[in-house]
């Protein structure tokens, strides 16, 4: 929904492309700081998710999530851009509470070698919302709920029905039984865990890839409303959107089949259900046309997963390969064919989450949640890269602005083939 919100508050407040661009750091900025904030009390009094259980913790984010939500009501009242800006910061404290929670829960249920697989089917089910969000965010603030006389209410019943999911979602996960996973050594205390080269440079990806990721996603309705790109409008442009936001889902979901440890023949067959179900949708949407271009890039983007050999490492590298060479014809095209690179980039962002931050706790023992809120931190990425972006944008044009996303995964590339190869094991 952040991805609407830029275009509409830069509309209704009369803004410039570096401050429309606040509304990310002010939802990712809150990840950096609620991370620093677990951190310095896991450094001090152990590991808090330890002591209240990761059930707790992931209710608690989802509350807290449901309340930034909610104050989305008064900043609209008070037609207040800083409000807005604080109401997204108490929302991404309660998604970095969740994110603390749920990712090394999802990684710590199995074996090692099979973690970037469930993290990447986490992930491929969450995107599910980013794909929709476009779409239904783009119907409700830009059309049904729009007033031309007071532009700013337009997200104030969207924001408290979006509230009530989540305070509906932390109720029913408070009293779910989940199966518990508990660790035979205690969580440590102490910056033991910054000794951890797969952590610490596993951090530096995470910063450049979700940043890169966030930014690459915000300015995508201004890029499609260029009349040399594509020409639309908000709500037009709405909806490939989605299809950028689709792309991250549908290499996801690839991602958590080709990474687990199933037979070679549930892989093809869940491969081609996967693949058919995304194109269907497509065809739906959007006719034949797209639905071709779309699966042209699905093609490149198994071509890259084969070349990957189901290798967490070798696959990052190939995927930030491929999205460099993307944004490059992005840069020096127009039309349909600078418009399409750039969705295709969603393809190969798809697995970089889930990858890099399975590689990043690997044998991390006692200090594994530790770990997980120090890459949780890392999001800060997301906090500064798009106003890096808007300041490029604001100045040399939303098309060269992209170039701030090549080279963000210029790193995630050089991550890919020889960072990542560096790890310590933790002593039990």
């Amino acid at each position: 929904m952040n991805n609407i919100l830029i275009p509409y508050f830069k509309e209704t407040f009369d803004l410039s492309y570096f401050q429309a661009m606040l509304v990310q750091f002010a939802f990712f900025g809150s990840f950096f700081f609620g991370s620093l904030v677990y951190l310095l009390l896991s450094v001090r009094m152990g590991d808090p998710i330890a002591k209240i259980g990761y059930r707790n913790g992931m209710s608690l984010g989802l509350f807290m999530a449901g309340i930034g939500c909610t104050l989305f009501y008064p900043a609209a009242a008070f037609q207040s851009y800083g409000f807005f800006l604080g109401a997204l910061f108490c929302l991404g404290l309660g998604v970095t509470l969740l994110q603390i929670a749920a990712n090394p829960y999802a990684a710590l249920l199995g074996s090692e070698e099979t973690a970037s697989s469930r993290l990447n089917l986490a992930q491929g089910v969450n995107s599910l919302g980013t794909v929709i969000g476009p779409l239904l965010g783009g119907y409700l603030i830009f059309r049904f709920f729009f007033d031309p006389t007071d532009t700013s209410s337009s997200v104030q019943i969207p924001y408290l029905v979006f509230a009530s999911v989540f305070i509906l979602l932390a109720i029913l996960v408070f009293i779910t039984p989940f199966p518990e996973y508990h660790r035979s050594d205690p969580p440590e205390k102490g910056l033991g865990v910054f000794r951890y080269p797969q952590l610490v440079i596993g951090a530096m990806a995470i910063f450049m890839s979700v940043g890169a990721e966030v930014a690459t996603g915000s300015l995508l309705i201004d890029f499609f409303k260029l009349p040399e790109i594509a020409g639309l409008d908000n709500a037009d442009a709405s909806v490939y959107v989605s299809f950028f936001w689709g792309g991250l889902m549908t290499g996801r979901l690839l991602g958590a089949v080709l990474f687990s440890d199933a037979k070679s023949k549930s892989k093809i067959l869940l491969t081609a259900v996967v693949i058919l179900s995304a194109l269907l949708v497509i065809f739906m949407v959007k006719g034949a046309h797209v639905t071709g271009i779309f699966a042209l890039l699905m093609f490149v983007n198994l071509i890259a997963f084969r070349l990957g050999r189901s290798l967490p490492g070798r696959t990052t590298g190939i995927f930030s390969l491929h999205i460099i060479a993307l944004l490059i014809i992005a840069f020096f095209t127009r039309g349909q064919v600078a418009m399409w690179s750039v969705i295709g980039v969603g393809l190969f962002a798809s697995i970089m989450w889930s990858n890099i931050f399975t590689m990043a706790i690997r044998g991390l023992g006692k200090y594994t949640s530790q770990g997980s809120s120090l890459l949780i931190m890392a999001i800060l990425g997301a906090a500064l890269i798009p106003p890096i972006q808007g300041i490029v944008a604001d100045n040399f044009g939303v098309q060269k602005s992209f170039m701030v996303i090549l080279a963000c995964h210029l790193f995630v590339c050089w991550y890919g083939f020889k960072g990542s190869n560096r790890l310590k094991v933790a002593n039990p």
